[in-house]
């Protein structure tokens, strides 16, 4: 039946090598940076990588992704050192798929939108987040199914005569459009459990933490509520909206973190997490977590408030929280950490967004996220519940 072209879960790491492209208005700084970044996907998702491969071209090549002379050039690598997996950085279509596996047989082919995808399919525990992975897999299988009947002879048709891979092809049709339908449905169970569960959390402001993958997210969860959450250096370690109850100077409010988002990241994911996110479209506050020691964080922020805009919770009051100050890079004769802090807080600060910085490793600037986030939660909850006695 259906072959999912997952990485293998065995212990034997597969190597792979990425592939990407240096396309019209970009710079080879971009694309390094991309790479490094599909590099750690890969170190994630238990790939060993092996060698990088970037081509320049003004577009995608329509039918090799990279065009024959460089295709060729990576299949005379992975031959000659045994590749288990090419990873391309952007999505591929079906026809470069079909292409690129005709070339290169018997090699497994992966776009980046694959690769978040076996991930999260990795990493999901709950049946809510299995459930969401799945149909998302199964919506960016379907259009790509001819190429997994391959390996099937198909005979000289006429009608009525169809080839038996042009048969498995249909069945399997039906067979993915039924589960998804499903899936769908289980989703909308589940979303109204737990759309019933955020009715009862009663009248409690809510704060989401967003932000880009790996940017501490977690940690800080973990120290804001004072209880135990996932935290890895690895790209989606939380795929689970985690909601506690956090309580400064007597005043309760909710605090979730949700998946960290990433730039290309798959639509059918975003699709299906929708109702992971209601945890962020429903919030009061946003605390988007920013890691500032990263050479492209001001591209992360892009990234985030993009996707921020698609679920629609780009409007809500938001305070960015510049982490991992203590790893900000100060070279000699140049701003010092001061500086370069005043000059990140002059480009981001606004009326409708505070500007903080801390460290979560270190646990240095906690004690005025604390009180802003007191302040800024205090306000919300006058304006919303002034009968509400707390003693503040």
């Amino acid at each position: 039946m259906l072959e999912k072209k997952l990485i293998s879960t065995s212990l034997e790491p597969e190597t792979c090598v990425l592939i990407g492209l240096i396309q019209s208005g970009q710079s080879r700084e971009m694309v390094q940076e991309h790479m490094d970044e599909l590099a750690f996907l890969a170190t994630t998702a238990s790939a060993h990588h092996l060698r990088t491969f970037v081509q320049s071209l003004d577009r995608p090549d329509t039918r090799t992704f990279v065009g024959k002379g460089k295709l060729e050039e990576i299949k005379m690598y992975v031959e000659e050192h045994e590749v288990d997996l090419l990873i391309f950085d952007d999505e591929l279509t079906p026809t470069q798929l079909r292409n690129i596996e005709k070339e290169i047989p018997e090699k497994k082919v992966l776009d980046r939108p694959n690769l978040i995808l076996d991930i999260f399919a990795q990493r999901a525990r709950t049946a809510h987040a299995k459930t969401q992975v799945e149909l998302a897999q199964y919506q960016y299988l379907l259009p790509r199914l001819t190429n997994m009947w391959t390996h099937l002879q198909k005979q000289k048709g006429g009608i009525g005569m169809k080839g038996p891979g042009e048969k498995e092809i249909e069945t399997d049709r039906r067979i993915i459009r039924d589960r998804i339908a499903h899936l769908k449905k289980q989703l909308q169970a589940i979303d109204k459990q737990m759309s019933t569960q955020r009715g009862n959390r009663g009248a409690l402001i809510r704060v989401a933490l967003v932000g880009y993958t790996n940017a501490g997210k977690s940690t800080l969860m973990t120290l804001l509520s004072k209880s135990d959450v996932f935290a890895e250096d690895k790209l989606f370690a939380t795929l689970d909206t985690t909601v506690r109850k956090v309580v400064l100077e007597n005043l309760p409010f909710l605090l979730s973190d949700t998946v960290g988002f990433i730039r290309k990241l798959p639509h059918q994911l975003i699709e299906s997490f929708k109702s992971t996110l209601d945890e962020t479209r429903e919030s009061d506050l946003l605390l988007h977590v920013v890691d500032v020691s990263h050479p492209q964080f001001e591209d992360h922020i892009e990234v985030v408030e993009a996707t921020l805009a698609e679920i629609g919770s780009a409007d809500k009051p938001t305070m960015i929280i510049f982490n991992k100050i203590d790893q900000l890079i100060v070279e000699p004769f140049g701003p010092t950490r001061e500086d370069q802090m005043n000059g990140i807080r002059e480009r981001f600060e606004r009326n409708d967004c505070q500007v903080l910085f801390i460290s979560a490793k270190e646990k240095t600037g906690l004690t005025e996220l604390r009180n802003e986030l007191f302040e800024t939660v205090k306000s919300i909850h006058v304006k919303r519940y002034p009968y509400h006695n707390f003693l503040y």
